[in-house]
C-alpha cells in the first residue's frame, strides 16, 4: 500500500483494511495477520497498525480475541453497512465530478450505464 503524505497513516491503513474486508481478501470470520506482520508489510510502526486495528474493532469490523488473535466479523449486517458506506462515498465523489463538468442526471446515468462492466450485468443490461 503506497503511503500518501496528505493523510494520517493510520487512517490510510483503516481504509486499506476495510477494503480488504469488504472485497473478501480478508473473508468474514477469518483471522487477520498479526500487527507485526501488517506493520512489516506496510513499512510502518506497529503502533500505527495497532491504532488502525483498534478503529476496526471499534466499528465492529474486527473482533480481537485475547489468545487467538483478531478476526473479521461474521456479522453480515456490519459488512453490508460498510459496503453501503463505501458506495455512498464513491457515489458522492462521482456526482461532484460529473456536476462540476456540467452533466445532468440523465447524462451521468447514460455514461455510467455505458461504462458499467459487462460481467456485472445480466442480458437485459440490469445489474446482476
Amino acid at each position: 500500500m503506497p503511503i500518501d503524505d496528505s493523510r494520517p497513516i493510520w487512517i490510510q491503513l483503516v481504509d486499506d483494511f476495510r477494503m480488504r474486508i469488504v472485497t473478501g481478501i480478508w473473508p468474514a470470520g477469518t483471522r487477520i495477520p498479526s500487527v507485526r506482520d501488517l506493520a512489516t508489510q506496510a513499512g510502518v510502526n506497529p503502533n500505527t497498525v495497532q491504532r488502525a486495528l483498534a478503529e476496526l474493532d471499534r466499528s465492529g469490523l474486527t473482533v480481537a480475541e485475547r489468545t487467538a488473535g483478531r478476526f473479521v466479523t461474521a456479522d453480515a449486517a456490519v459488512l453490508d453497512a460498510v459496503r453501503r458506506e463505501l458506495a455512498v462515498g464513491a457515489t458522492d465523489t462521482f456526482i461532484a465530478a460529473v456536476t462540476a463538468i456540467g452533466m445532468d442526471l440523465a447524462q451521468a446515468g447514460e455514461t455510467l450505464a455505458e461504462r458499467w462492466p459487462a460481467s456485472t450485468t445480466d442480458e437485459s443490461g440490469e445489474p446482476s
